[in-house]
């Protein structure tokens, strides 16, 4: 007699967030998915990750397999000017999740834990953040690595996606801008390989279906400038570049230090799991086909 396969339950933080709506998309039909988030619509789970009661409360009943937490205060300067809600939130809450779960727990990170001064930057660079977030964001994998034995890391960077669930989509903001007639100010000196949601929503299936643990880095393919990715997206979406004037970031004048030379590199996720990245150019295309659906 074959034993039926026993379908994971996933429960996802922050479930309704761009990236949360990627992972959807590319896990709903090989798992059972349990969405919260601290705002979820009616038919959804409502989760603070802070109230301890409240995560106690929503493991028991949804009893996962996995929790692919993507609840996170990812505002930098809202980092910067609120420290303790940070805290509270990237590493309380991360902590509060694992105290009553035993299953694998995937955890998003990010490269601004380096400082900027030396990107690209491999898993076996040394850490050194120079914001709030940074220092919050690492204190919560240094704790998970060193204290949830079924942990899986994944450090991004320039998360982006196309949807109306977010205002924090960096190319959604190009796109609407210069449509509008906009000009934009962007920042030539910050150094990325920006993360399409639905690229990184398909390494966490793989990473999900692998059972893989550790600590993971993960971008897309194009190590570019931040100015150099709107032109790029002005290309793609045949929009007028003119509008688009470079700055540098110390003209912003923000609450919080960017890291400045950044990126990820990606041979250990590459060479343990067989994926190759896709170039910005392609992800770009492929968002701008979906929307003339």
């Amino acid at each position: 007699m074959v034993e039926k396969n026993i379908i994971k339950t996933i429960l996802i933080t922050g479930a309704y967030g761009q990236l949360g709506e990627a992972c959807l998309k590319y896990l709903k039909s090989n798992f059972e998915i349990k969405s919260t988030g601290r705002h979820a619509p009616d038919d959804g789970i409502h989760l603070d990750i802070t109230d301890s009661d409240s995560v106690h409360c929503v493991i028991a009943k949804t009893n996962p397999d996995v929790i692919l937490n993507l609840a996170a205060m990812t505002n930098v300067d809202g980092c910067e000017t609120n420290p303790e809600m940070a805290e509270s939130i990237n590493v309380d809450g991360v902590k509060n999740l694992c105290h009553q779960f035993e299953g694998q727990f995937i955890q998003i990170s990010t490269d601004y834990v380096f400082d900027g001064r030396a990107g690209p930057y491999s898993e076996s660079d040394e850490t050194n953040p120079i914001s709030v977030y940074g220092k919050t964001k690492l204190a919560a994998d240094e704790w998970l690595l060193e204290n949830q034995e079924k942990t899986t890391i994944i450090r991004t960077n320039v998360v982006y996606g196309y949807t109306n669930r977010t205002q924090a989509s960096f190319v959604k903001w190009v796109v609407d801008s210069l449509n509008d007639g906009k000009p934009i100010n962007v920042v030539d000196d910050q150094w990325n390989n920006p993360t399409w949601t639905e690229s990184l929503a398909s390494v966490i299936s793989r990473l999900i279906e692998g059972g893989a643990f550790g600590l993971y880095h993960y971008g897309d393919k194009d190590l570019i400038n931040r100015c150099e990715f709107a032109h790029l997206i002005a290309k793609v979406f045949e929009l007028d570049a003119s509008l688009i004037s470079p700055i540098s970031t110390a003209e912003l004048d923000q609450p919080a230090p960017r890291p400045l030379k950044s990126g990820l590199k990606t041979e250990k996720i590459e060479s343990e799991l067989g994926i190759v990245p896709n170039s910005v150019e392609t992800c770009l295309m492929k968002i701008r086909k979906q929307l003339s659906r």
